[in-house]
């Protein structure tokens, strides 16, 4: 049973698409779970299918959207951290990890879920995730609490290995499902070519994977 639970992304439907089952699972067991998204994802290139959006609406509808889908999830404490989308990379380092490190100190979580910082395949998804590790780096070791963090680089198992969790969320597809719905300008094409070409896509959805950060 986790104390608490501190989510860091970058951009909305991260958190939908990779992690959303194993949220699901600990919401309902009562954990308190609290989401860090750098962005809004102001410069996603989807617009809807059929478009509905366009570059000026875009943040205000991601972040609707994300609403959305953390109350699906069970996330109550979402915080918006009002970084740029797709510059998270040249972002102060320093500004970056102390904002990280401000919630960090203030949730006091025992679990830190983020991306794998080299293995994560968009800029943004190792910038944030090379700015948890800093923070929980400036904790002393007997005080640190445990990353897990999501890889997906093509190189990743080769490199870092096997990992070290993987979670059957059947239990909870369907929240994980309508999460990512709720990120309809993202995803509305995707979930449809999900259903029309079988349940290979909705399958892989019943799995998350997860490293353990060694330092």
């Amino acid at each position: 049973m986790e104390r608490h639970i501190l989510v860091v992304f970058p951009h909305p439907d991260d958190e939908s698409f990779g992690v959303s089952g194993t949220l699901a699972m600990f919401a309902e067991q009562g954990v308190p779970i609290t989401y860090a998204c750098l962005t809004l994802g102001e410069m996603g290139r989807n617009m809807g299918i059929p478009p509905f959006a366009n570059r000026e609406t875009l943040p205000s509808i991601r972040k609707k959207e994300l609403e959305d889908a953390c109350r699906v999830i069970g996330i109550h404490d979402l915080r918006l951290l009002g970084f740029r989308d797709k510059t998270v990379e040249f972002e102060d380092e320093e500004l970056l990890t102390d904002r990280i490190s401000a919630i960090i100190a203030e949730t006091n979580p025992s679990l830190i879920i983020t991306f794998y910082p080299g293995y994560s395949v968009h800029p943004d998804h190792d910038a944030c995730g090379a700015a948890v590790i800093r923070a929980v780096e400036r904790m002393p070791k007997e005080k640190r609490p445990v990353v897990h963090c999501v890889a997906f680089a093509k190189n990743c198992e080769k490199e870092i290995g096997k990992p070290n969790i993987v979670r059957d969320v059947s239990a909870v597809i369907d929240k994980k499902i309508a999460a990512i719905q709720a990120h309809r300008s993202q995803t509305e094409g995707l979930m449809k070519a999900a259903t029309k070409y079988g349940g290979d896509a909705i399958t892989r959805f019943k799995t998350e994977r997860f490293w353990t950060f060694k330092w």
